[in-house]
């Protein structure tokens, strides 16, 4: 889940960011908790279909991109980062350059023995450990990257930013992260506030839905409505692979003339647009239709909706354990579903999925639950290769020849 502080302060210093040439922008607030706590199943709509299973052909070395890891963003890092690393090495057709602190690396890859596994990645090419100075802990403020220039994130955003990593991967303070993504990576044109956007499920496994804002705007614009769904309908198209998205804005209505003046407003500004098929208003009760594929909203509605959604799943589970019968002929009819829990399990496990993708920056940034463990790491891993695979920053960099809206 998400938690932002002080989003004023993220509004006014991002407003101010924009008249200044040399600053790109920057987000403040401290984040506390994780982020993207999803009920998704992610390898079901994940384009690496045959990583489903954990095995598959061996990979070719030729086709291993290049990610940028934050080994010290997290509340376990670096061991349990630096595992799913190598983990995620071993499934996906990838090379990471891990930031960190040098000593706490090998010390962690020590105290887990997973020291040979390391060398061995470093060996073969896989795996490489770039030092940083002090990080940036989970309670410090965002605009501590300003200060801490060699923090592990900000490193980390410097090789995307130079080219020698295609996409970064962080766990640690989101805020952080937000922040120096904004310094480092510089926002798109044509947008002026990055969006975090979280995947749900809907009825169809195979067909997850794109939200977005989900906590990093409380406070939005019509125009930031229609910049999000520029973005989630390339995001979308892409990566999930959908051909023709269907954008909805989360409503209370279906009809044109309901809502806040916020929804009114940015209804006009979408339904007007003809870069994506505008499928009209999203009522809440639709957003795990299937009928959208990608759903915008502020900041604020959608942090509630993803926090909401997060209950339904460990209260679905708490039912299920209740109603199953007791005694020998509950334990009887529990054996014959445990295939059947099992995978409900998968599917409500935040873990499956790892992260979310923050869009609207000048390159590939997956967020990272900040309690994040090796299966985590390798999921987010595994979402970072999608967009990093799909040529996701094209498409979005043609955002830049159109005149944006102001806002």
């Amino acid at each position: 889940m998400i938690w932002y502080r002080r989003n004023a302060a993220v509004t006014t210093i991002v407003d101010s960011a924009t008249t200044s040439a040399s600053v790109a922008g920057t987000v403040a607030g401290n984040v506390a908790g994780t982020v993207a706590s999803s009920v998704l199943q992610p390898l079901v709509f994940d384009p690496l279909r045959r990583l489903q299973g954990g095995g598959g052909d061996e990979i070719d070395d030729r086709e291993r991109l290049w990610v940028a890891v934050d080994g010290m963003g997290g509340d376990h890092a670096p061991g349990p980062i630096l595992e799913g690393c190598l983990q995620a090495l071993d499934r996906l057709p990838l090379r990471i350059k891990f930031i960190g602190e040098s000593d706490k690396v090998i010390a962690s890859a020590n105290s887990l023995g997973i020291e040979e596994q390391m060398q061995s990645a470093i060996t073969a090419g896989q795996l490489e450990l770039v030092p940083s100075g002090p990080s940036i802990g989970m309670h410090d403020e965002a605009t501590a990257v300003r200060r801490k220039r060699t923090a592990s994130i900000n490193i980390a955003m410097d090789l995307v930013k130079k080219g020698e990593a295609l996409a970064i991967y962080s766990a640690g303070n989101s805020g952080a992260v937000m922040a120096s993504a904004i310094f480092r990576l510089g926002r798109l044109k044509g947008i002026d506030r990055p969006a975090i956007g979280a995947l749900f499920p809907t009825k169809d496994p195979g067909q997850p839905v794109l939200v977005l804002d989900v906590g990093a705007n409380m406070d939005c614009k019509p125009a930031y409505l229609h910049q999000f769904a520029l973005l989630g309908n390339i995001y979308s198209r892409d990566v999930l692979q959908v051909n023709r998205p269907r954008i909805g804005l989360l409503n209370i209505g279906e009809e044109e003339c309901k809502g806040n003046e916020l929804s009114l407003r940015s209804y006009k500004i979408l339904s007007d647009e003809k870069r994506f098929h505008f499928a009209g208003n999203c009522e809440g009760r639709d957003v795990l239709s299937g009928e959208f594929d990608v759903v915008v909203c502020d900041g604020f509605t959608g942090n509630v909706l993803l926090k909401f959604l997060e209950s339904v799943g460990s209260v679905l589970l708490g039912v299920l354990r209740a109603e199953l019968p007791r005694g020998r002929r509950g334990k009887v009819g529990s054996a014959f579903l445990r295939s059947n829990l099992k995978r409900i399990k998968k599917r409500l496990d935040h873990a499956e999925h790892g992260g979310a993708l923050l869009l609207g920056v000048n390159g590939i940034c997956v967020i990272g639950h900040g309690s994040s463990k090796a299966l985590s790491v390798v999921s987010a891993l595994r979402l970072a290769h999608s967009a990093a695979s799909h040529g996701v920053m094209d498409d979005l960099a043609e955002l830049q020849s159109h005149k944006p809206i102001s806002a």
